[in-house]
């Protein structure tokens, strides 16, 4: 996540906007600060496409979610890894990267068993909050915008 989502579609293009309104990052701390935010982001971001894919209704998303056919390995199933019990877990080997419906339907139950919509939803808010908090510290007060319109766009999304 840290080297693609974050780094690709956050923290290069505010690198390059840094660089082109002219700081210089051996002046100015921007860059660091920048970092830290888009870390933040983009790993909210990923973690946030984890859960759409598994549970956004494929007419609000866009696409059909495949992440559970393609046994990717996503939050949803790593967080579940952290919690489930033998037998949960002998549930998620035996239907986890499989293409049939009932295996994708019982793996989105054990989800859903696990409460890991509302760890996300926790955990969104928990994002929110760091990401207004390490944006507030950003000077000139004008380049906080930048980073109020990212977390804007994928604050709450739904696709």
């Amino acid at each position: 996540v840290r080297y693609k989502t974050c780094y690709y579609s956050f923290y290069l293009s505010c690198a390059l906007a840094l660089a082109y309104t002219g700081v210089d990052p051996s002046e100015s701390d921007m860059y660091v600060k920048a970092d830290a935010v888009c870390m933040r982001l983009g790993e909210y971001f990923q973690i946030q496409d984890d859960v759409l894919d598994a549970f956004a209704p494929p007419e609000v998303l866009g696409k059909i979610g495949t992440d559970i056919q393609d046994a990717k390995c996503s939050w949803l199933v790593c967080k579940a890894m952290e919690m489930v019990t033998p037998e949960q877990k002998e549930i998620l080997i035996k239907y986890y990267g499989t293409h049939d419906e009932e295996g994708v339907a019982k793996i989105k139950e054990l989800y859903i068993s696990l409460g890991l919509e509302k760890i996300y939803i926790d955990y969104e808010e928990e994002q929110k909050e760091a990401c207004d908090a390490l944006i507030a510290t950003i000077e000139p007060e004008s380049f906080q915008e930048l980073f109020k319109f990212l977390l804007g766009k994928i604050y709450k999304r739904q696709k």
